[in-house]
Order: C-alpha cells, then structure tokens, then sequence
C-alpha cells in the first residue's frame, strides 16, 4: 500500500494488481478526485493518509475519506448517523451498513456540480467534530443463524470463544453465514472458523 498521499492521485491506493496501471480507478475518477480534494482543503479540513487512502480531519477526528471504483467514486462520511441530509444525496456503501454515508459520483463532472451540497455536508461534519458530538452508541441484538447457535450450544469451548469475540467480530461471522443460502452450507462454513473463532480473530482476519 502507499504511504504518501499525493501517490494515490497518481498511481492509486495500492491495494490491488492495478496499481500505478492505465486501469487503476483514480485514473479515470483523476479529475473529480482532485476537484474533491480542492474542496476538502478550501474548506480547512487537514489532509492525510489513512488505510491508503486520502482521509481529511478536523479537530482531530476524522471527517470524509476518498474511494475510487470501477464504476464510481465516493466520498465517505464518518460519522455519518448525524448529518441531517436535507438533500438526500448520501447513500449506503453496501446492505450491511446501518446509516447512508457517502456522496457517490459516477461522473467527474458531479463534483462541480455538487460542490455547494458537499461544502455544507463537510462543514456539518466539522462542527460536530469541533464541538465533540458523536453519534449515540446504539446498543442491537445480534440474531444469529440456527445454525450457529447449534453449533454452540454444543461445543462450550466455541461457545467462550464466540462471546469472548467483540461485538464486530461477532458481526463478521453472522454476516458471513447469513450470506449462505443453504444450511449446510453455513455448517460447513462454521466448521471451517472454529479455530479462528477460538483465535479470536473476525471472519476476514487472517
């Protein structure tokens, strides 16, 4: 991965084989990538490098970060649960994520276009920060499959380790399982985390 941000607008993040390639997706985002970029520092926020990617901060925390896709490009929010969206342009990343949190673009164009709405979200964000508010902890039950509950009401050294997990490696694992469609499928596949479950370690941790 890069370790200097200005290689991310020129070669990529670093993260896959199409890196510093003709194919790498902030090649073809390059223009609104950096209109981005111009209206994120006009706007005062402190640029950084951060999970290879540019990250801005403000007040010490963090408050947007880039992403650059095949197909689009976005800029996410932290902290997203307490921006009001009067607009209604923020959408969710994927199915799993609880709060519509980044300004999708799937032309270079849209920047400009957007640049009085992505002004007002970032300034938004950066009194939140400033004042220190961040959005209530909300405390949901995980549901977990049939399959898994099973699997560890009948094995009590998994069953320590599953509740030893924290709540986001818990998360990791229901998700995965849930992503199964056929029982047997979600059998096998906790068979195949139990020693990572005993590990202590999430469903993509290696």
């Amino acid at each position: 991965m890069i370790t200097d941000v200005e290689e991310f607008f020129t070669n990529g993040c670093g993260r896959c084989e199409r890196f510093s390639t003709p194919d790498c997706s902030t090649k073809k985002w390059n223009r609104g990538l950096l209109d981005l970029r111009k209206i994120c520092l006009q706007t005062g926020l402190v640029e950084t490098l951060k999970w290879a990617h540019p990250c801005y901060m403000h007040s010490g925390r963090n408050i947007a970060i880039f992403g650059a896709f095949r197909r689009d490009f976005r800029l996410s929010f932290f902290n997203a649960a307490l921006l009001k969206d009067p607009d209604s342009v923020l959408e969710k990343q994927g199915p799993n994520t609880r709060h519509p949190d980044m300004l999708r673009f799937t032309e270079n164009a849209q920047v400009t276009d957007m640049e009085p709405t992505i002004v007002a979200y970032l300034e938004e964000a950066m009194g939140y920060a400033e004042l220190g508010i961040k959005p209530p902890k909300e405390q949901t039950k995980l549901e977990l499959p049939d399959e898994l509950i099973e699997a560890l009401e009948s094995d009590p050294v998994l069953a320590e380790a599953f509740q030893s997990l924290t709540p986001g490696r818990q998360k990791s694992y229901v998700i995965n399982l849930n992503s199964a469609k056929k029982p047997e499928t979600r059998v096998a596949r906790i068979a195949k985390f139990r020693d990572k479950i005993i590990a202590g370690k999430g469903a993509q941790e290696r």
